[in-house]
Protein backbone atom coordinates (compact mmCIF):
# COMPACT_ATOMS: atom_id res chain seq x y z
CA UNK A 1 0.00 0.00 0.00
CA UNK A 2 1.73 3.54 -1.08
CA UNK A 3 1.36 6.56 1.35
CA UNK A 4 -1.06 8.92 0.53
CA UNK A 5 0.09 12.63 -0.44
CA UNK A 6 -1.63 13.82 3.21
CA UNK A 7 0.23 10.70 5.14
CA UNK A 8 3.73 12.38 2.76
CA UNK A 9 2.95 15.65 3.76
CA UNK A 10 2.45 14.86 7.56
CA UNK A 11 5.52 13.02 7.96
CA UNK A 12 7.61 15.94 6.27
CA UNK A 13 5.87 18.96 8.59
CA UNK A 14 6.95 16.66 11.32
CA UNK A 15 9.88 16.54 10.66
CA UNK A 16 10.77 19.90 10.43
CA UNK A 17 9.01 20.70 13.24
CA UNK A 18 11.83 18.91 15.03
CA UNK A 19 14.62 20.27 13.22
CA UNK A 20 13.12 23.74 13.74
CA UNK A 21 13.94 25.34 17.05
CA UNK A 22 10.64 26.15 19.27
CA UNK A 23 9.77 29.47 19.78
CA UNK A 24 10.80 29.23 23.32
CA UNK A 25 14.37 28.44 22.44
CA UNK A 26 16.98 30.69 22.19
CA UNK A 27 17.17 33.18 19.14
CA UNK A 28 19.96 32.27 17.20
CA UNK A 29 22.42 35.62 16.48
CA UNK A 30 20.30 37.72 19.56
CA UNK A 31 22.61 39.14 22.19
CA UNK A 32 20.27 39.33 24.91
CA UNK A 33 21.30 41.49 27.73
CA UNK A 34 21.21 40.52 31.41
CA UNK A 35 20.93 43.61 33.95
CA UNK A 36 23.01 42.77 37.75
CA UNK A 37 21.64 44.90 40.58
CA UNK A 38 23.83 45.03 43.54
CA UNK A 39 24.06 47.07 46.55
CA UNK A 40 27.63 46.40 47.46
CA UNK A 41 30.49 47.77 45.30
CA UNK A 42 32.43 45.62 42.83
CA UNK A 43 35.92 44.37 44.47
CA UNK A 44 33.55 43.43 47.45
CA UNK A 45 31.08 41.27 45.82
CA UNK A 46 33.76 39.95 42.93
CA UNK A 47 33.93 36.41 44.49
CA UNK A 48 29.91 36.24 44.14
CA UNK A 49 29.64 38.04 40.49
CA UNK A 50 32.24 35.42 39.19
CA UNK A 51 30.52 32.43 40.34
CA UNK A 52 26.85 34.03 38.59
CA UNK A 53 29.27 34.54 35.13
CA UNK A 54 31.37 31.60 35.72
CA UNK A 55 27.78 29.11 35.76
CA UNK A 56 26.47 31.27 32.79
CA UNK A 57 29.63 30.03 30.84
CA UNK A 58 29.15 26.89 32.13
CA UNK A 59 25.77 27.04 30.31
CA UNK A 60 26.64 28.38 27.05
CA UNK A 61 26.48 31.95 27.32
CA UNK A 62 29.67 34.04 26.74
CA UNK A 63 29.70 37.53 27.27
CA UNK A 64 30.41 39.62 24.46
CA UNK A 65 29.07 36.70 21.89
CA UNK A 66 25.25 36.00 22.81
CA UNK A 67 24.66 37.85 25.69
CA UNK A 68 26.18 41.22 27.34
CA UNK A 69 25.60 42.11 31.07
CA UNK A 70 25.02 45.42 32.21
CA UNK A 71 26.59 45.71 35.95
CA UNK A 72 25.25 48.55 38.53
CA UNK A 73 27.05 48.78 42.43
CA UNK A 74 25.53 50.95 44.56
CA UNK A 75 28.55 51.64 46.63
CA UNK A 76 26.21 51.08 49.79
CA UNK A 77 23.99 53.75 49.36
CA UNK A 78 20.80 51.86 49.49
CA UNK A 79 18.61 55.24 47.41
CA UNK A 80 20.85 54.60 44.40
CA UNK A 81 18.99 51.12 43.43
CA UNK A 82 15.81 52.58 42.55
CA UNK A 83 17.79 54.94 39.61
CA UNK A 84 19.91 52.04 38.59
CA UNK A 85 16.58 49.65 38.65
CA UNK A 86 15.42 52.82 36.65
CA UNK A 87 18.19 52.69 33.74
CA UNK A 88 18.05 48.78 33.65
CA UNK A 89 14.43 49.07 32.70
CA UNK A 90 14.89 51.99 30.60
CA UNK A 91 18.17 50.02 28.67
CA UNK A 92 15.48 47.27 28.13
CA UNK A 93 17.15 44.41 29.80
CA UNK A 94 16.06 41.36 28.81
CA UNK A 95 16.34 40.07 33.12
CA UNK A 96 17.45 41.60 35.92
CA UNK A 97 19.30 39.95 38.74
CA UNK A 98 18.86 41.54 42.04
CA UNK A 99 21.55 40.19 44.44
CA UNK A 100 19.11 41.30 47.49
CA UNK A 101 15.84 41.34 48.89
CA UNK A 102 16.24 45.25 48.53
CA UNK A 103 17.87 44.92 44.83
CA UNK A 104 14.86 42.84 43.84
CA UNK A 105 12.12 45.28 45.65
CA UNK A 106 13.62 47.91 43.84
CA UNK A 107 13.43 46.50 40.26
CA UNK A 108 10.04 45.04 41.11
CA UNK A 109 8.61 48.95 41.96
CA UNK A 110 9.46 49.80 38.36
CA UNK A 111 8.82 46.58 36.30
CA UNK A 112 5.98 44.26 36.45
CA UNK A 113 6.85 42.60 32.93
CA UNK A 114 11.02 42.29 32.45
CA UNK A 115 11.67 38.96 34.74
CA UNK A 116 13.47 39.33 38.07
CA UNK A 117 15.17 36.96 39.57
CA UNK A 118 16.76 36.82 43.26
CA UNK A 119 19.98 35.54 44.21
CA UNK A 120 19.42 36.08 47.82
CA UNK A 121 16.39 37.36 50.25
CA UNK A 122 15.37 35.63 53.01
CA UNK A 123 12.29 35.77 53.06
CA UNK A 124 10.66 36.57 49.49
CA UNK A 125 6.91 36.34 51.00
CA UNK A 126 7.01 38.42 54.09
CA UNK A 127 9.05 41.15 51.43
CA UNK A 128 6.20 40.94 48.93
CA UNK A 129 8.23 39.85 45.80
CA UNK A 130 6.44 36.95 45.62
CA UNK A 131 3.08 35.01 46.62
CA UNK A 132 4.35 32.28 47.48
CA UNK A 133 7.94 30.12 46.84
CA UNK A 134 5.90 27.31 44.65
CA UNK A 135 4.10 29.68 42.82
CA UNK A 136 5.74 33.05 42.64
CA UNK A 137 2.61 34.22 40.94
CA UNK A 138 4.77 37.42 38.91
CA UNK A 139 7.96 38.44 37.65
CA UNK A 140 9.92 37.76 40.42
CA UNK A 141 11.57 34.24 41.22
CA UNK A 142 15.13 33.20 42.31
CA UNK A 143 16.53 31.96 46.00
CA UNK A 144 15.43 32.59 49.63
CA UNK A 145 18.61 31.88 51.60
CA UNK A 146 16.33 31.43 55.12
CA UNK A 147 18.23 34.04 56.80
CA UNK A 148 15.93 34.77 59.77
CA UNK A 149 15.96 31.11 60.89
CA UNK A 150 19.91 30.90 60.93
CA UNK A 151 20.49 33.44 63.41
CA UNK A 152 19.04 30.80 66.10
CA UNK A 153 21.49 28.22 64.74
CA UNK A 154 24.58 30.94 65.12
CA UNK A 155 23.26 31.93 68.90
CA UNK A 156 23.12 27.64 69.55
CA UNK A 157 27.12 27.24 67.61
CA UNK A 158 28.44 30.39 70.50
CA UNK A 159 26.89 28.62 73.44
CA UNK A 160 28.46 25.16 72.79
CA UNK A 161 31.67 26.89 71.73
CA UNK A 162 31.95 29.43 74.64
CA UNK A 163 31.93 27.94 77.85
CA UNK A 164 29.77 30.04 80.57
CA UNK A 165 28.19 32.42 77.75
CA UNK A 166 25.73 34.71 79.16
CA UNK A 167 25.84 38.23 76.77
CA UNK A 168 26.25 38.27 73.07
CA UNK A 169 26.28 41.57 71.36
CA UNK A 170 24.38 41.71 67.98
CA UNK A 171 25.83 44.00 65.53
CA UNK A 172 22.96 45.11 63.35
CA UNK A 173 22.48 48.06 60.92
CA UNK A 174 20.35 51.09 62.45
CA UNK A 175 18.14 51.30 59.07
CA UNK A 176 15.21 49.75 59.11
CA UNK A 177 13.80 47.07 56.43
CA UNK A 178 11.78 43.76 56.02
CA UNK A 179 14.49 41.14 55.69
CA UNK A 180 16.42 42.95 58.79
CA UNK A 181 12.99 43.21 61.35
CA UNK A 182 12.34 39.54 60.31
CA UNK A 183 15.80 38.62 61.45
CA UNK A 184 15.56 40.85 64.26
CA UNK A 185 12.46 38.74 65.97
CA UNK A 186 14.04 35.48 65.00
CA UNK A 187 17.09 36.00 66.78
CA UNK A 188 15.51 37.73 70.07
CA UNK A 189 13.39 35.25 70.27
CA UNK A 190 16.14 32.69 70.46
CA UNK A 191 18.24 34.70 72.77
CA UNK A 192 15.38 34.59 75.43
CA UNK A 193 14.76 30.74 74.80
CA UNK A 194 19.27 30.24 75.04
CA UNK A 195 18.56 32.69 78.30
CA UNK A 196 21.23 34.95 76.90
CA UNK A 197 21.52 38.21 77.48
CA UNK A 198 21.17 40.35 73.89
CA UNK A 199 23.09 43.44 73.84
CA UNK A 200 22.03 45.44 70.21
CA UNK A 201 24.88 48.08 68.84
CA UNK A 202 23.63 49.73 65.85
CA UNK A 203 25.64 50.93 63.07
CA UNK A 204 25.11 53.79 60.92
CA UNK A 205 27.52 53.05 58.51
CA UNK A 206 31.16 51.36 57.87
CA UNK A 207 32.89 54.44 59.92
CA UNK A 208 30.84 53.07 63.13
CA UNK A 209 32.24 49.59 63.23
CA UNK A 210 35.12 50.57 65.54
CA UNK A 211 32.45 52.79 68.31
CA UNK A 212 30.35 49.72 67.49
CA UNK A 213 32.90 47.00 69.41
CA UNK A 214 34.05 49.20 71.82
CA UNK A 215 30.44 49.38 72.77
CA UNK A 216 30.46 45.97 72.88
CA UNK A 217 33.73 45.42 74.91
CA UNK A 218 31.69 48.68 77.34
CA UNK A 219 28.74 46.32 77.22
CA UNK A 220 30.87 43.03 78.39
CA UNK A 221 29.88 41.07 76.04
CA UNK A 222 31.05 36.70 75.62
CA UNK A 223 30.73 37.16 71.72
CA UNK A 224 29.72 39.07 68.96
CA UNK A 225 27.06 37.99 66.46
CA UNK A 226 25.24 39.78 63.46
CA UNK A 227 22.57 40.43 61.12
CA UNK A 228 22.61 39.54 57.73
CA UNK A 229 23.00 42.36 55.32
CA UNK A 230 25.16 43.55 52.21
CA UNK A 231 27.20 46.24 53.75
CA UNK A 232 28.33 44.14 56.56
CA UNK A 233 29.55 42.02 53.92
CA UNK A 234 31.33 44.27 52.13
CA UNK A 235 32.99 45.70 55.37
CA UNK A 236 33.80 41.96 56.48
CA UNK A 237 37.76 42.29 56.37
CA UNK A 238 37.04 45.21 59.13
CA UNK A 239 35.19 43.53 61.01
CA UNK A 240 37.07 40.73 61.05
CA UNK A 241 40.35 42.42 62.37
CA UNK A 242 38.03 44.55 64.95
CA UNK A 243 36.99 41.51 66.67
CA UNK A 244 40.22 40.60 66.75
CA UNK A 245 41.84 44.07 67.98
CA UNK A 246 38.91 43.83 71.26
CA UNK A 247 39.80 39.80 71.26
CA UNK A 248 36.00 38.88 70.75
CA UNK A 249 34.64 35.24 69.63
CA UNK A 250 32.25 36.11 66.56
CA UNK A 251 30.32 34.11 64.42
CA UNK A 252 29.69 35.23 61.11
CA UNK A 253 27.06 35.24 58.43
CA UNK A 254 29.32 33.86 55.71
CA UNK A 255 32.57 31.59 54.78
CA UNK A 256 33.91 35.32 53.08
CA UNK A 257 34.37 35.98 56.95
CA UNK A 258 36.32 33.16 58.03
CA UNK A 259 38.40 33.72 54.31
CA UNK A 260 39.28 37.03 56.04
CA UNK A 261 40.90 35.73 59.03
CA UNK A 262 37.19 35.17 61.49
CA UNK A 263 36.62 32.80 63.81
CA UNK A 264 33.70 31.16 62.50
CA UNK A 265 30.97 31.20 60.17
CA UNK A 266 27.70 29.45 59.70
CA UNK A 267 25.28 30.07 56.49
CA UNK A 268 24.23 29.16 53.43
CA UNK A 269 26.76 29.13 50.34
CA UNK A 270 26.03 32.18 48.79
CA UNK A 271 28.75 30.98 46.29
CA UNK A 272 26.14 28.38 45.81
CA UNK A 273 23.31 30.85 45.24
CA UNK A 274 24.82 33.34 42.61
CA UNK A 275 25.09 29.89 40.49
CA UNK A 276 21.99 28.46 40.59
CA UNK A 277 20.77 32.28 40.11
CA UNK A 278 22.53 31.94 36.80
CA UNK A 279 20.52 28.81 35.86
CA UNK A 280 17.31 30.53 36.47
CA UNK A 281 18.48 32.97 34.09
CA UNK A 282 18.92 30.48 31.61
CA UNK A 283 15.60 29.08 31.87
CA UNK A 284 14.60 32.51 31.49
CA UNK A 285 16.07 33.43 28.79
CA UNK A 286 14.99 30.11 26.69
CA UNK A 287 11.67 31.26 27.49
CA UNK A 288 10.84 30.20 30.67
CA UNK A 289 8.22 32.43 32.55
CA UNK A 290 9.86 33.48 36.16
CA UNK A 291 5.74 32.98 37.27
CA UNK A 292 6.09 29.05 36.82
CA UNK A 293 9.79 28.84 38.48
CA UNK A 294 9.02 28.21 41.86
CA UNK A 295 11.85 29.76 44.33
CA UNK A 296 14.39 27.75 46.11
CA UNK A 297 15.41 27.19 49.36
CA UNK A 298 18.83 27.58 50.58
CA UNK A 299 20.22 23.32 50.47
CA UNK A 300 23.91 24.05 51.04
CA UNK A 301 24.84 25.26 54.85
CA UNK A 302 28.77 25.70 55.74
CA UNK A 303 30.02 25.98 59.55
CA UNK A 304 33.96 26.96 59.07
CA UNK A 305 36.04 27.28 62.08
CA UNK A 306 39.35 29.16 61.99
CA UNK A 307 41.64 27.46 65.16
CA UNK A 308 44.13 30.25 63.96
CA UNK A 309 42.04 32.89 65.00
CA UNK A 310 41.11 31.07 67.87
CA UNK A 311 44.47 30.39 69.36
CA UNK A 312 44.98 34.35 68.97
CA UNK A 313 42.40 35.42 70.82
CA UNK A 314 42.92 32.74 73.61
CA UNK A 315 39.95 30.47 72.49
CA UNK A 316 39.65 26.92 72.93
CA UNK A 317 37.50 25.78 70.87
CA UNK A 318 35.42 22.30 72.32
CA UNK A 319 36.09 19.14 69.99
CA UNK A 320 32.15 18.44 70.22
CA UNK A 321 31.91 21.64 68.06
CA UNK A 322 34.89 20.83 65.72
CA UNK A 323 33.17 17.43 64.64
CA UNK A 324 29.94 19.40 63.38
CA UNK A 325 31.87 21.69 61.54
CA UNK A 326 32.18 21.22 57.56
CA UNK A 327 36.01 22.76 57.37
CA UNK A 328 38.21 23.57 59.74
CA UNK A 329 41.14 25.77 59.19
CA UNK A 330 44.26 24.50 60.98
Amino acid sequence: MKPSRSMISFVLLCGLLVLCPSVHAQQPGKVFRIGLLEVGNASASAVLVDAFRHELTKLGWIEGKNVTIEYRFAEQKQERLSEFATELVRLKVDVIVGASTGSALAAKRVTATIPIVITNAGDPVAAGLVASLARPGGNVTGNSGLSPQLNTKRLEILTDAIPKLSRVGLLRESRAAIGRALQLKEIRAAALALKLKLEEIETQDAKDLESAFQTAKQKRVGAITMIATRPFFIERKRIVELAGKHRLPAIYVQKEFVDEGGLMSYGVDYVDLYRRAAVYVDKILKGAKPADLPVQQATKFEFVINLKAAKQIGLTVPNRVLERATQVIR
